[in-house]
Formats: structure tokens, C-alpha cells, sequence
């Protein structure tokens, strides 16, 4: 698909375009935050900022969602009556989503939509419903190891279109078959613009001096890595908040739980987190994860090492930075990760 050219100041007609189907959401500025919300096509859209507070996840995965709702009647023939969610009144558009985020989104389509049998219902209507327009990574924050984690700051996966912020212009490359017909009546970019892309993109990978390194863990046995002696000491500074688990856009555990009220019913999927020790008390009272080295472990562990196993090579990280950005008391995910890398002495 050949890539287009818009003026900066004209993307509003972009806008315009795509609202004529879409509801429109775009990160925007509220005080020291970039947080997102619903934009109209006149708004001013940001592009001068390094990613969102937290990750447009909950657009597919909210944090609490109703799954269905009830009435039990026992004087009716029919007993407990259960009626499905409706899906989206109409679909949605993310404009100005980070390439990280839109991989995070590829990832979790190997988590909600695996197979045929297991396919998530509510994930699948958001994702089939939401339009993603990408804005490419001009200046990747301190934090950022994307290109270590099969990520970068101008990559594709998972985006319809991506845009290319040449200052005063924006280069459009549609990258599916919406995208294509979003964009089809811009001009084709000329040669220079599209070599400007280029040199930006080299430029903002090679401003991500640190990363990861997974060739260990790629290799060892899942029983190898959980011994591994690093996680003796990783976990002493964690004091289990959970913020790393919410504000990362692939974390995805959840709880349900029925609530009731007399007759009526609901029941709700909410974000649940690996660093609660509820998450696996059982009913019982025995605990697999009792301790707090058990439950640091199987974060890492999940990401780095199971997923993969279980998602064909799919990481479950994609180096936006959050966690570490994010961390009360300075756990430095890329620190942790090259750790659990190291060789185990014999």
C-alpha cells in the first residue's frame, strides 16, 4: 500500500473522515498527565509527548465489565432468566496509539482469541470494532526497550494505520484494508518524506541504548529458570502493590464474581493482579503462592517464560516502560529480566 502525505494542520479532515463511522479517542493533555479521551474532529491532537499514564487496554479488556445480568424468579415457569450484553453501539477509533501499545493489543489476541473454541466474546466485538491509528515514536522515553522485545518505535503489528510526524507534515501509511480506505483520497508521499521516515525511525532506535536479553531463558527448561538463585533477592524491595500489573497493556487476569441485589443479577469481569496474595487463596485456606518471592517469580515468569512457551515465541512485554516508570520503589523491569538471564553457576 503506497504511503500518503498530510499536512499537519489539515488532519482534522482525517478526523472528519473516520468520525462519520467512528467514535474518536486520542491522548490528550490534563495537567502533568497524558491520559486518553473522547476527542471531536476540530480538537487539537497531541503529538509532542512520550506515551500515555496508562495503556488503552481497557478499551478491549475494561477494568470492571459487565458479562451478563439476571432475574431469578422462582414463582416463574422459567426459574432464573439470563440475558447476554449487547456489544458496542458503535465502533471506535484510537488516533495517536504508540506502536507498543498496538503490539500489546496483537499479544492479547493470542490470549482472548487462540482458537475457535476459546475465543473471549467481549474481547473479540471491541477488537473487531475499534479502528487503530498509530503514531510513530519520535523521541522514546528512558525507559523504553521495545526493540529487545520484538517491538520498535515505528513498528506495525496490530495497527491499521500508522502516522509519521515529519514536523509540519505527517506521513500516513495504511497498513490493512480499513486503513486503505480511511486514507485513500490523501496524496501519495514523495520520496523525500518517505526517506525522512526512514532516518527517524533509525534515529529513535538507536536512541534505546538499554534492553533485555532472553537467550538464556529461551533455552533453559521452565523447572531451570523457576530455581534460578537471582529470585532469591528480586523480590525483597516489591511490596506488592500491584501498580505493575495495572498499568502494563498485557497483564490480563481477571476475577468474576456474580453480585445481587433481591431478584436481580449481574455478573462482572474485573482486572485481577498475580501480586495479591488472595489471587490464588484457595478456598481451602492452602496458598501456592503463600510468600511474596512466590508471587515476584511468577510475574516474570508468566511474561518471560510461560507465555512464550504457550503463544509460539509470543512475548508478554512489549517495553513500553510503564511498570519501571511507574514502580513506588524503583524496580527496574530490564534489571530483573537480564538477571534472570545470567548464566546459573553449577
Amino acid at each position: 500500500m503506497p504511503e500518503k502525505i498530510l499536512q499537519k494542520e489539515d488532519a482534522k479532515d482525517l478526523l472528519r473522515v473516520c468520525s462519520r463511522e467512528h467514535e474518536l479517542f486520542a491522548p490528550v493533555r490534563d495537567g502533568s498527565r497524558i491520559i486518553w479521551s473522547p476527542v471531536a474532529p476540530d480538537d487539537r491532537l497531541e503529538f509532542e509527548f512520550s506515551n500515555t499514564d496508562l495503556s488503552p487496554k481497557g478499551f478491549m479488556f475494561p477494568q470492571t465489565e459487565r458479562l451478563m445480568h439476571f432475574k431469578n424468579r422462582p414463582e416463574d415457569p422459567q426459574g432464573m432468566i439470563m440475558e447476554q450484553e449487547a456489544g458496542l453501539s458503535r465502533p471506535r477509533a484510537l488516533v495517536n496509539i504508540r506502536p507498543c501499545d498496538a503490539k500489546a493489543f496483537a499479544v492479547l489476541d493470542l490470549v482472548f482469541e487462540r482458537d475457535a473454541s476459546s475465543t473471549d466474546v467481549y474481547w473479540k466485538d471491541k477488537r473487531e470494532n475499534t479502528l487503530l491509528i498509530g503514531l510513530a515514536c519520535k523521541h522514546p522515553c528512558p525507559t523504553c526497550f521495545c526493540t529487545s522485545v520484538n517491538c520498535g518505535p515505528h513498528h506495525e503489528e496490530g495497527l491499521d494505520v500508522l502516522l509519521v510526524d515529519l514536523d509540519n507534515r505527517l506521513l500516513v501509511k495504511p497498513l490493512t484494508a480499513s486503513g486503505e480506505k480511511l486514507t485513500a483520497d490523501l496524496p501519495d508521499a514523495g520520496q523525500a518524506d518517505i526517506d525522512q521516515a526512514a532516518e527517524q525511525k533509525q534515529e529513535a532506535e538507536a536512541a534505546i541504548t538499554s534492553g533485555v536479553s532472553l537467550d538464556s531463558i529461551a533455552s533453559r527448561t521452565v523447572l531451570e529458570e523457576y530455581e534460578h538463585p537471582c529470585f532469591e533477592r528480586i523480590f525483597e524491595s516489591c511490596i506488592n502493590c500491584g501498580t505493575c500489573t495495572y498499568f502494563c497493556p498485557t497483564c490480563h487476569c481477571f476475577d468474576i464474581q456474580d453480585e445481587t441485589q433481591e431478584d436481580y443479577g449481574r455478573r462482572i469481569r474485573t482486572w485481577d493482579s498475580c501480586m495479591s496474595w488472595l489471587f490464588t487463596h484457595h478456598t481451602s485456606g492452602h496458598n501456592p503462592r503463600g510468600t511474596k518471592k512466590d508471587r515476584v517469580r511468577q510475574r516474570f515468569m508468566h511474561k518471560f517464560k510461560y507465555m512464550p512457551i504457550k503463544l509460539d515465541g509470543a512475548i508478554g512485554c512489549v517495553g513500553c516502560g510503564r511498570c519501571t516508570s511507574k514502580c513506588p520503589v524503583n524496580i527496574d523491569v530490564r534489571s530483573v529480566v537480564n538477571r534472570m538471564n545470567e548464566s546459573i553457576s553449577e
